[in-house]
């Protein structure tokens, strides 16, 4: 399909702005954005035009679009969309990194089109791309155990050990990140996508 094949050209990490939030689980996504970015030593400026942080990561003269969206989380599609619209940019060249309820801490999955989880950044921007079928990156946060928890639980920092376990997965996400953006029909993002899939983080004592 061509989801499989296609370059990407935008990676999207999901956040709320200001230092309130910056250690919070909800804000995986934007680490891992800021990981990427510092592996080819890359600053983010402020765009008012697209609502959020902009960097562009260039691999072998092809573009790809680093974004951390300065709104609030629930309205994050409305940076996603002014900049895909921007550069014409279909649904399926862009990558969301987001935390994911669904997974324990320490484990990510790329994933393909889908539902939303629950997870109001990603409903925000398949209602303002008016598409599911955009790549993600999901980061696992685990779950509190009760939905009247969440809130609470995903503005808040991880504790220490949880903490490990998703550095450990970020750190292993990026080694994977250039082939899958790179994407082709070499088989690079299949391998990328099994890869993460069989990562589990170690205990660290």
């Amino acid at each position: 399909m061509m989801s499989s094949f296609s370059p990407i050209q935008f990676v999207a990490g999901l956040a709320n702005p200001g230092k309130k939030y910056a250690k919070s689980r909800h804000n995986i996504g934007s680490w891992v954005v800021v990981a990427l970015a510092k592996t080819a030593s890359l600053l983010f400026k402020e765009d008012a035009r697209f609502q959020g942080l902009l960097a562009k990561l260039t691999i072998d003269q092809q573009k790809c679009w680093l974004l951390i969206p300065t709104t609030y989380m629930n309205c994050s599609g409305r940076s996603v969309k002014t900049l895909a619209r921007f550069y014409q940019l279909p649904p399926e060249s862009i990558l969301v990194v987001h935390d994911d309820l669904d997974l324990p801490p320490g484990i990510a999955r790329f994933k393909y089109s889908g539902g939303e989880g629950g997870h109001n950044g990603l409903k925000d921007i398949v209602t303002q791309l008016g598409s599911r079928d955009f790549w993600r990156l999901r980061i696992g946060i685990g779950h509190p155990g009760h939905r009247d928890k969440v809130h609470d639980y995903v503005l808040s920092p991880p504790p220490l050990v949880e903490q490990q376990k998703i550095e450990q997965a970020i750190t292993h996400t990026l080694a994977l990140l250039l082939p899958f953006i790179q994407g082709g029909a070499t088989g690079a993002r299949q391998r990328a996508i099994q890869t993460l899939h069989d990562f589990k983080p170690e205990e660290k004592k």
